[in-house]
């Protein structure tokens, strides 16, 4: 899809719209008793004048009721159901495909005016009209407030340092203008953790000091025990976190517990805006349980039945585990992908703060030799049986911008290659040990720091180390929480480090290549220089290549075509496969995703990822149902 043909417009729309008008269905079995009461509308007066109507290709129509259990390793982590829930006002469908969900339609002229159309008679969670004023209160009353953003916009709504011209058409039509293209604009608004660009103003008005006199913000916030109204405002609307259980929302199911707790339950929007094929309301299942448990005890909790849809804290070393639990507690255990362009990597730190590894780390040689030592295909066998893929770091096999040779590149086991390069870039002598020589006479030996989170990316490492060792490279492995990393990689003390790979594994042409040039501060290959790119601090790339990257990346955001933007791509790709920025290790690492028997419509091969995928939420969680009876009473 091209964002950016000028004069050109482009509609994104659901693949069907139906009339509720057009059809009979019977009342939500569960919310009946207070449509009878009168304490809610009848169900067509609570779906949208035209409910969105997703794809239920391959899937069956389904039956209402049940409690759906899953695990959580800590009371955040329910912000999850953000993810899982899926409910975005454009958002990817299971074939990558960006299309209208919450909104009707958007309208997309030159790559940079966007006119979101929303559905007339879409509601919020508590029954009040969704409308252009939840737009209008956001980008003026928070977006621009100069209490509450001091320093404008949020970065996601900025094209260089300029705003969008924001105006409200009509009741149910706002636009988005931008002097130049802005094609990263519905990604984000499409991504597992979305860019909000709307709030319930019927609700934060109450919060907000612009709209309340003194008197009574001041009694707010010490009711509530903040600082100051600033405090209260962002507190009571968190719509990612979902710490405020009166806020209302747009997704699926709405949280009814207060944090902390160590059970969240999440119960049908009787207000949500989608149907299936028949026109019943979505979702299907009444409510969502959250437990929260010890991460490490999820995957014997799982086998032992206290899930009924998990794949979180399951690696594939528990499938055998899992896969003996199957008949006696009722489940399947199915096997999905994983969509990072690796599962494990390492990242020499090119902006290191010491001058000799600085030096090092920047030589493409030095990195090639490394990669060249890595014994792929003993990690495939050794630690997953084989079901791996060897692959360098890049883009997957499923993706349509995968090549082999990016596959391929420097990822085949050749020490000899290795001990070649690493002799012909002065790393030619060595101590007693066989262990590499600075010309200062100091050993070659990295320390690779690593969030030391699973024992499975311990016994990786411990076979690289093996490897290295063989070709005169000592390596140390040093495991710091998460934190701590992130903060010596940013520091510049950090020499190598060990995280995922690309974030997207599964790109096509029309989303961002930025992944691939320093853009990000969390880029552990060159931290200083996407900080320099984010903030205009650190500093800006010193080599050719990654300035190479840089500019094109900015290319990619004023591409006229699809076919443009997939030669960026490609470019982009052939040099990380050439320079060897990362190291991957192994890549289409299979996920273990636990099902109940009786839950439906979830699919038995998918990919389970981050971005794009939102996990579950590209498959339609809100679509998934129960063939049995499965009420909260049963479950526990």
């Amino acid at each position: 899809m091209n964002l950016n043909i000028k004069h050109f417009i482009i509609t994104l729309t659901c693949s069907v719209l139906l009339s509720t008008t057009s059809f009979a269905v019977e009342e939500v079995p569960i919310l009946k008793a207070q449509v009878d009461a009168g304490q809610l509308p009848p169900m067509q007066q609570r779906l949208p004048n035209n409910p969105a109507k997703p794809s239920f290709a391959g899937r069956e129509i389904g039956k209402y009721g049940g409690s759906l259990r899953m695990l959580m390793g800590k009371s955040k982590d329910i912000r999850m159901m953000v993810v899982y829930g899926y409910a975005r006002l454009v958002g990817y469908d299971a074939q990558l495909q960006l299309k209208a969900d919450i909104l009707a339609k958007i309208d997309v002229e030159e790559g940079r005016i966007f006119t979101l159309h929303l559905r007339p008679g879409h509601r919020w969670s508590d029954g009040v009209e969704f409308t252009a004023e939840d737009f209008r209160f956001f980008w003026e009353d928070k977006a621009t407030h100069e209490v509450l953003a001091p320093y404008g916009p949020p970065i996601a709504m900025m094209r260089g340092d300029k705003p969008p011209l924001f105006e409200v058409l009509d009741k149910y039509t706002v636009r988005y203008t931008w002097d130049v293209p802005n094609p990263y604009f519905l990604p984000i608004l499409a991504g597992p953790s979305p860019l909000f660009i709307y709030m319930p103003a019927h609700y934060m008005k109450q919060f907000h000091a612009d709209y309340n006199s003194p008197a009574e913000i001041a009694a707010k916030v010490a009711q509530a025990k903040k600082r100051n109204w600033r405090g209260l405002f962002v507190s009571m609307g968190r719509q990612y976190k979902l710490t405020n259980p009166q806020l209302p929302t747009l997704q699926p199911w709405l949280n009814t517990t207060k944090p902390p707790s160590e059970r969240f339950v999440f119960k049908r929007n009787p207000f949500f805006h989608r149907v299936d094929p028949v026109g019943q309301q979505l979702p299907y299942i009444d409510e969502v349980i959250i437990n929260i448990s010890s991460s490490g005890l999820v995957p014997a909790k799982t086998g032992s039945g206290e899930s009924d849809l998990q794949a979180r804290y399951l690696r594939l070393d528990n499938f055998t585990f899992l896969k003996a639990g199957e008949e006696k507690n009722n489940f399947k255990v199915n096997i999905w992908g994983t969509g990072r362009g690796a599962h494990i990597a390492l990242y020499p730190n090119l902006t290191a703060k010491e001058p000799k590894w600085r030096s090092l780390m920047q030589n493409a040689d030095f990195r090639r030799a490394l990669s060249l030592s890595v014994n792929r295909e003993e990690i495939n066998q050794v630690v997953y049986f084989g079901l791996a893929l060897e692959s360098a770091n890049t883009v997957l096999p499923q993706s349509p911008l995968y090549r082999k040779e990016y596959a391929n590149a420097y990822a085949q086991y050749d020490p000899s290659r290795a001990n070649k390069l690493l002799d012909s870039i002065g790393l030619d002598k060595k101590d007693a040990r066989g262990i590499r020589l600075f010309a200062d006479g100091s050993p070659v030996e990295i320390l690779v720091q690593t969030a030391g989170e699973s024992t499975e990316e311990t016994d990786v490492l411990a076979l690289v180390k093996d490897s290295w060792r063989r070709i005169g490279i000592q390596m140390y492995i040093k495991p710091l929480q998460r934190e701590v990393l992130r903060n010596r990689v940013f520091s510049g003390d950090a020499i190598m480090t060990t995280w995922f790979g690309l974030p997207n594994g599964l790109p096509v042409a029309r989303m961002s290549p930025e992944q691939l040039a320093p853009t990000r501060q969390d880029e552990y290959q060159w931290s200083q220089w996407g900080r320099y790119f984010e903030t205009g601090e650190g500093e800006p790339p010193s080599l050719p290549k990654v300035r190479a990257l840089v500019e094109l990346n900015a290319a990619w955001a004023t591409a006229s075509t699809e076919q443009q933007q997939s030669l960026i791509w490609h470019k982009m790709l052939a040099i990380h496969a050439d320079q060897v920025y990362s190291i991957g290790l192994i890549s289409g690492i299979l996920q273990p995703v636990v099902v109940n028997k009786d839950l439906r419509n979830v699919p038995e091969k998918a990919f389970y990822n981050w971005n794009p995928g939102a996990f579950f939420g590209i498959y339609n969680m809100s679509g998934f149902w129960y063939q049995q009876n499965h009420d909260k009473g049963e479950q526990q």
